[in-house]
């Protein structure tokens, strides 16, 4: 009798180990590594640079601007958070410094063709008005 309760103590002990294992395995929380995102860092502050350095070529300035932006957001989850936050700020600055002269420039042209049109406009008026031709 003593021996029957020996094995199903000992049966129970055993299920009570497998049990515990298996939910320690289901209770494990499966962690992926971080992901080192040092390249879009790295990227986001060379293209700021860039945007911010070539301010005047629109061109080159916005497209590397935005980009910049781009890889900021995505390097700001990484552990390289200043070079990402760097990036964010100089591409930033570049590209609302190149609008903002595209924007100037426009309005220049534009104000200039404005009064080259008047001016003619007013010269012919003259002249009609007092039979010059």
């Amino acid at each position: 009798m003593e021996e029957d309760k020996k094995e199903i103590i000992e049966i129970e002990k055993t299920s009570n180990v497998e049990n515990t294992k298996k939910q320690d395995k289901e209770s494990k929380v499966i962690e992926e590594p971080k992901k080192e995102r040092k390249g879009f860092c790295i990227a986001s502050m060379v293209l700021g640079i860039v945007a911010l350095v070539f301010f005047c070529l629109w061109y080159i300035s916005i497209p590397c601007g935005i980009l910049a932006i781009i890889f900021g957001i995505m390097g700001i989850k990484a552990t390289n958070r200043g070079m990402a936050i760097a990036g964010l700020i100089t591409g930033s600055i570049g590209l609302v410094v190149s609008i903002l002269i595209v924007v100037i420039l426009f309005i220049v042209t534009f104000s200039f063709g404005i009064s080259g049109i008047l001016d003619e406009v007013e010269d012919s008026n003259y002249r009609s008005y007092y039979h010059y031709d």
